[in-house]
């Protein structure tokens, strides 16, 4: 690391120092060990005038909020990034983080036109006939431009020579120094969190670590629009043929790393085509379709499909959704998806043991599962959403309550199922906005029978019989050659038995603490005690001592065997 970059991050930390004070945490600050005068002095507290009217209580939540929107755009994604996580974080900070917005001025218009030309190699002019120097959107990583590009045509000139078109786009560019601004934050980020979980254990549940490698891996995505490019054409081709939704073209030819060229769709916002007589019904039922068939049949979802990533295109009468802003999705594979459907169809049997069982198939337990607690908490959190009419069951609220218990019992869900339910509970909460009467089970059905008949296809079960078939034959090929082995060791008497207690080497500590304590104890008092028989009172003062320094000793091993057993229990 350079010098200026160390300098830049302790810049930065300081500013990062200040604004968590300012907004209530220098509690926090310090006992992540950047305390001080400083922060007493931040935090105090000036004397209020005698007339001074009270001011209102500001709660945890809103506080946080408050500083990431203060901390900048690194940290203002973080938070929206942590909003999507309701398996780990509580509902009144997600309540506010979701308040989050991308407060940044826009760019200036030469600097748009100096990125688009030196990441495109060309002048503005050369490439597009018209660009539009006032922005449609302004984000914290990049900012919206509406234009007009020419594009080339098969030959339709006498002389052969190519013709062109122009299509109506807009340009997505991003930020100048964005990249380095995030990575530097990053770094700090990861740093953090590392200090967090270190300094304060009542920290680790909620993963800040984890939450930062997420964050990390989300918004290195983010920055490469090219990433956005590649989804847009992979759901272009998932969807081929689907006259109820489209994705933007992507225009090559005017892309790159920072700039990316994408079809203009001229419609309206979902809940404006509503009020313009497109039918709230077909919409909702289209949505729930399209959302479906990304999870249970591509394996490869819109992640952020909010009513702002929404355009309605085509007449009233013939709604079709365009869906934009294709950086963030989500992937689950085949194994994952199969899970899902048997999360779902224990849950429309009302089978509490299915949908135990298939939350542990699902997670990561951090250790050995109590199964009938779990399944117990289970049944409770269920209660009030199954034994319903299926068009009554709140598939989203479902999902988040049941991955919020599993997080109780330390089984850890993966990303892309908290992803998988927020899409749902999005999509699931537009509906239902514009057709109360929407059900989602039964718009989605066809697409979980459609996953259950592949899986027991004829076909299927029978490939994956040959290949057991093949592995058992490979076993049982080997098997003779294994056992040999064992048995000449044997005879050579050069077969081994390892075992390991994981608790042997805390006890061997232990037990030579005990041991070294004991001797130092024994060996002072039975000093002390011979001065005194042997002193006849001239070395009374030493033994004394002596007996002093063996208390002292005893006191000593018993607070850091304390002390100790307090730090163990703290980290589990």
């Amino acid at each position: 690391m350079s010098l200026r970059s160390t300098v830049g991050n302790v810049d930065r930390m300081g500013q990062i120092s200040l604004v968590l004070i300012r907004h209530g945490f220098g509690e926090l600050w310090s006992r992540m060990g950047f305390g001080g005068k400083a922060v007493e002095d931040a935090t105090a507290e000036p004397p209020a005038p005698a007339a001074a009217p009270t001011k209102r209580k500001i709660s945890f939540a809103e506080r946080l909020r408050l500083a990431l929107q203060d901390l900048g755009p690194s940290f203002v994604k973080l938070g929206q990034l942590i909003s999507t996580r309701p398996d780990l974080i509580p509902a009144d900070v997600i309540v506010e983080l979701k308040k989050l917005q991308d407060r940044v001025p826009p760019i200036p218009v030469e600097d748009v036109r100096r990125e688009i030309e030196s990441s495109l190699g060309a002048k503005v002019e050369d490439i597009f006939e018209h660009f539009d120097p006032t922005p449609l959107a302004s984000a914290s990583i990049g900012q919206v431009h509406r234009a007009r590009l020419r594009v080339d045509t098969e030959p339709a000139t006498p002389d052969g020579a190519p013709g062109s078109e122009l299509h109506e786009v807009v340009i997505k560019v991003q930020r100048p120094k964005i990249r380095g601004t995030i990575e530097r934050d990053l770094d700090l980020l990861f740093t953090l969190a590392k200090i967090v979980e270190r300094t304060i254990p009542e920290s680790r549940i909620y993963s800040p670590t984890g939450l930062v490698k997420e964050f990390d891996r989300a918004i290195t995505a983010e920055l490469d629009f090219t990433v956005e490019a590649e989804n847009a054409e992979r759901f272009t081709k998932n969807f081929a043929g689907n006259p109820v939704v489209c994705f933007p073209k992507v225009y090559r030819q005017a892309s790159s790393r920072t700039v990316l060229t994408l079809e203009f769709f001229p419609g309206n916002k979902i809940y404006a085509a509503v009020e313009g007589g497109a039918s709230g019904e077909t919409i909702a039922k289209n949505a729930v379709a399209v959302i479906a068939q990304m999870i249970f049949a591509d394996g490869f979802f819109h992640a952020d499909p909010h009513p702002g990533n929404i355009i309605m295109l085509g007449p009233p009468e013939a709604p079709v959704i365009g869906l934009i802003d294709l950086g963030l999705v989500g992937r689950l594979s085949v194994d994952m998806r199969n899970k899902a459907v048997d999360l779902m169809v224990a849950a429309l049997q009302n089978d509490v043991d299915g949908l135990a069982d298939a939350l542990v198939a699902m997670g990561r337990p951090g250790g050995k599962v109590d199964m009938r607690a779990f399944r117990a908490e289970v049944a409770v959190l269920s209660e009030k959403y199954l034994g319903r009419a299926i068009n009554e069951i709140e598939i989203s609220g479902l999902l988040r309550d049941l991955v919020q218990g599993a997080i109780k019992y330390d089984i850890e869900m993966p990303v892309e199922l908290i992803m998988m339910g927020k899409s749902l509970m999005t999509v699931e909460g537009i509906g239902k906005e514009i057709y109360p009467e929407l059900d989602i089970w039964t718009e989605a059905r066809p697409f979980f029978m459609k996953l259950l008949w592949s899986r027991y296809h004829p076909l299927k079960l029978g490939a994956e019989l040959l290949r057991a078939l093949q592995k058992l034959g490979r076993g049982a090929a080997d098997l003779p050659g294994q056992v040999h082995e064992i048995l000449e060791d044997l005879r050579q008497g050069k077969l081994q038995l390892k075992t390991t207690d994981p608790g042997l080497p805390e006890a061997s500590d232990r037990l030579g603490r005990r041991i070294w304590s004991g001797l130092v104890i024994v060996g002072t008092l039975g000093s002390g005690t011979a001065l005194v028989l042997a002193g006849q009172g001239r070395f009374d003062s030493l033994a004394t001592a002596l007996y002093a320094l063996a208390g002292a000793t005893f006191g000593a091993h018993l607070w850091l065997d304390w002390r100790r057993t307090r730090k163990k229990k703290q980290q589990r």
